[in-house]
């Protein structure tokens, strides 16, 4: 208990899966949580079970591709106590899979606004908080998708690939204010959009694990926490798979 206390979190998409489980896991660690979404009851639920549990948050509607709302959502999260310590990008856009030659003009430009640029915005606006306190960490949720071959869905893969170039240049240049940036590489994971126990696709997805299952919300939400607390003070730059074993093979 309280490894993040007293620290202002922001979490991108924070109203379901993983984005939630982060939330409530950091809510329960002692931080100060602002939960943004654009689901605007699910992410009032989220805040609503962290204060039922004893911790903080609260929620603010935030279309991370719009860099006004990254600004406001950090100017909310300020108010706190003046701090943005925490920042934890895990929006992303996921919608139908297509290969090359069937993806869209659309679907690329929502992939590229959501994940890559929603990104950027809220990091770009949390930056100068953590170098004016020198102190923050910044955790990007990217996607095994970015280290190895997947079928049908090349705008979200190469999106997710090109987060991990972005944590590693953004960890170079701020490193020397000890700003951390990290980069969280989830494998398969049962959400509410993720294939079904007993689907041929769920089965694709536990046998190529070498733990021989598809993991929960919770353990991408430890690893994000371990990333974001004080424990990983030495730690900026990695890309940490959190996959059962899949890119290990």
């Amino acid at each position: 208990m309280n490894r993040v206390q007293e620290k202002v979190a922001v979490v991108t998409g924070g109203a379901n899966g993983i984005g939630n489980a982060i939330c409530e896991l950091l809510g329960q660690e002692g931080a100060w949580v602002l939960v943004t979404d654009i689901e605007d009851e699910a992410g009032r639920e989220t805040v609503r079970r962290i204060v039922k549990k004893g911790g903080r948050a609260e929620y603010f509607h935030a279309e991370v591709s719009r860099r006004e709302d990254a600004a406001r959502a950090m100017e909310k999260a300020a108010e706190h106590n003046g701090r943005i310590d925490i920042l934890c990008n895990n929006a992303a856009y996921l919608g139908e899979s297509h290969a090359v030659l069937e993806s869209t003009d659309e679907e690329w430009d929502k992939c590229i606004k959501v994940a890559l640029m929603g990104t950027h915005y809220f990091t770009k606006e949390a930056l100068p908080y953590m170098i004016r306190q020198k102190k923050g960490s910044i955790v990007n949720v990217v996607s095994i998708q970015a280290l190895a071959g997947m079928m049908t869905s090349v705008a979200y893969t190469a999106t997710k690939a090109a987060l991990l170039g972005y944590t590693l240049s953004a960890a170079y240049d701020y490193g020397p204010h000890n700003v951390r940036v990290n980069s969280l590489c989830p494998g398969p994971i049962h959400t509410r959009i993720s294939a079904e126990p007993g689907t041929a696709h769920y089965k694709w997805q536990c046998d190529n694990t070498v733990l021989g299952r598809v993991g929960s919300p919770e353990e991408v939400a430890w690893a994000a926490l371990f990333l974001a607390s004080d424990e990983a003070s030495y730690v900026t730059g990695v890309t940490l798979p959190v996959d059962g074993g899949w890119t290990s093979k």
